[in-house]
């Protein structure tokens, strides 16, 4: 990839507000204890201290998509002043900013538990207590990562930015087939009906062991950061991270978020005739239907057009929220008509925390080959996130400052998938949705950034809350997330708009996509390919499983192909690149001849 691809010039920095402009001082020039406790008394006491010369109007203020009767005269006015990493900033704005990053990371952080409680039928009380444990465990890794913590040498932990992590949909891609494989084998229990039809049991070890494989593979990732970051993007350049992202979004809409939309992605999607999947999302649920019925179709889409109204007519604030809008409205309306189940909030406790509920620790060897796949992944996407947060938050992303925040990010985020599963938590990674909140508000300060993280864990302490994010209906959950995923296929489709697609690029995404997208299409091409090997003995058939639950994953596979052929394959020279060529062929006026125009 050329340098020419990518964008390095920044804005320039707009100056900081101070609260009190009278008392600056020398940046080089320690500040003394009394200063400090001077500057916290005059923003507690203080108008501007707490409300600040923001222009909050400009923040919650409707927008219209376009322009009605005469044309307006043209506005003179900006937007509100740009807040650096380190500026002061008022209390209400503080809070105001957190509040809108917590919010724009919340859809995306209850999900992944929603669906791995889905997928192993856990019962109403651990599945709540999953979706506060993943609030909890991100809100305090969000403040690791948020920090920049000098370690030794050139070494940091933390990038320094708004960086706040959430569980990796790359591990719930891989965890999907990772279940898949212990309900084959015998790991999980599963019954078979007479007409053939497959009920999965409850199976909370199995969380247990992908807890237990994830913290040894951690330290795969703690080892990747303390590597040049020039090698990583070199081994990992746009062309496979945005291969990798790409295939998880389109996975997960597949997998996931599509099934949800049409009344669950459990064993009522394949429409058994009895049992009790029978219907969605079982026959007990207070309006059970089959699945796909056009009242869960209705549901789900009045979901995602209300993510789509709220951009049109949205304000900032409402914008950078649409998903929880979207789930807002699903849920009142879903709610009116009898289909949300208030169980799970009444069996919810109203404060929880951490190791309230705890699984067995164990590790799935087939498991240990695709989980390692996860953290080169986990550090694929920090990388670019990295990158994404310095460029709104106007910091350089070049140099030796911007390497180290790299190499902090990548380290924090190996750290902490250690730290979650003590945590119950499955791997997290650095989100990429808090950089849409920077962008739009103008605030990229740390200080909104810890309240964000305060938040989050204020929200999974709440346990009734877990409760209520648990009653949303399938579809509505469907609807937004089947969203939510395709801005992960987006952001991968962007980090490949970096790359020139030369003849080498195509050639390579060709054969990525060639297996990604096939596999995506016949997920089970790759699961008798073994079949063949007669008794093999436990440890041979464990290295099977594990190859199996790699080529059955569509972004291990696709990502693995384009790893390999973008280190094997040569690269070329400027001069051969053919889309500096142009061929113009006038069949008809030179039936005979070829007459051809090049363009430079």
């Amino acid at each position: 990839m050329s340098i020419r691809t990518v964008t390095t010039e920044q804005p320039e920095k707009i100056p900081p507000p101070s609260l009190d402009h009278a008392a600056s001082i020398t940046p080089n020039r320690p500040r003394r204890v009394t200063d400090r406790l001077k500057r916290l008394h005059q923003k507690l006491t203080t108008k501007h201290g707490w409300v600040g010369d923001y222009d909050y109007a400009w923040l919650c203020m409707p927008t219209t998509p376009w322009r009605l009767g005469r044309a307006r005269p043209r506005q003179t006015k900006t937007g509100p002043p740009f807040y650096a990493l380190d500026s002061e900033l008022p209390i209400i704005l503080a809070a105001a900013s957190g509040l809108q990053h917590a919010l724009a990371m919340l859809a995306g952080l209850i999900t992944p538990p929603i669906i791995f409680a889905s997928a192993l039928n856990l019962d109403a009380e651990t599945s709540a207590y999953m979706i506060s444990a993943s609030l909890i465990g991100c809100g305090i890794l969000s403040l690791v990562q948020m920090s920049r913590i000098r370690l030794f040498g050139d070494y940091y932990l933390g990038t320094g930015l708004i960086s706040v992590v959430g569980t990796s949909f790359a591990t719930l891609s891989t965890a999907n087939a990772i279940f898949d494989a212990m309900y084959a084998d015998g790991t999980c229990p599963s019954t078979v009906a007479p007409d053939g039809t497959v009920t999965r049991g409850a199976c909370p070890d199995a969380y247990g062991r992908v807890l237990g494989t994830s913290l040894i593979c951690s330290f795969l990732e703690i080892l990747m950061s303390f590597m040049p970051p020039r090698i990583l993007k070199r081994v990992f350049p746009p062309m496979v991270t945005g291969t990798v992202i790409v295939m998880i979004g389109a996975s997960l809409i597949g997998s996931s978020g599509i099934p949800n939309w049409g009344g669950g992605s459990n064993d009522c999607a394949s429409r058994p005739s009895s049992g009790f999947y029978q219907l969605c999302p079982d026959i007990a649920a207070p309006r059970p239907l089959p699945w796909g019925s056009a009242e869960f179709i209705g549901l789900g889409f009045l979901s995602f057009v209300s993510i789509i109204v709220t951009e049109l007519f949205g304000s900032p604030f409402m914008k950078n929220i649409s998903v929880i809008v979207g789930l807002v409205v699903g849920c009142i309306v879903s709610g009116a008509a009898g289909y949300i189940d208030g169980s799970s909030i009444t069996s919810a406790p109203a404060i929880t925390f951490l190791w309230v509920h705890t699984f067995k620790i164990r590790v799935y060897p087939p498991a240990i080959l695709p989980m390692l796949a996860v953290y080169v992944s986990v550090a694929m996407e920090a990388i670019g996130d990295i990158t994404a947060s310095a460029e709104v938050s106007r910091v350089s992303v070049v140099g030796e400052e911007f390497d180290t925040r790299i190499q902090g990010g990548v380290l924090s985020d190996g750290i902490g998938g250690f730290l979650s599963a003590l945590f119950t938590v499955t791997p997290l990674s650095i989100f990429a949705q808090n950089n849409g909140v920077i962008a739009i508000t103008r605030c990229a300060n740390r200080t909104a950034g810890r309240f964000c993280c305060f938040f989050l864990i204020l929200f999974g302490v709440l346990g009734k809350l877990s409760g209520v994010f648990l009653a949303i209906p399938n579809p509505v959950l469907g609807g937004v997330t089947t969203f939510l995923f395709a801005s992960v296929a987006t952001s991968g489709v962007r980090v490949l708009s970096y790359n020139r697609f030369t003849r080498r690029d195509r050639f390579v995404l060709a054969a990525a996509f060639s297996f990604g997208i096939g596999d995506l299409l016949v997920p089970t091409i790759f699961t008798h390919l073994f079949d063949g090997v007669s008794h093999p003995n436990k440890g041979l058939q464990g290295l099977f499983d594990s190859i199996t639950i790699v080529l059955s994953t569509p972004f291990l596979i696709s990502g693995l192909v384009a790893l390999v052929l973008n280190l094997i394959l040569p690269q070329e020279d400027a001069g051969d690149d053919d889309d500096d060529v142009v061929e113009v062929v006038d069949v008809e006026a030179h039936p005979n001849s070829k007459e051809k125009e090049i363009h430079v």
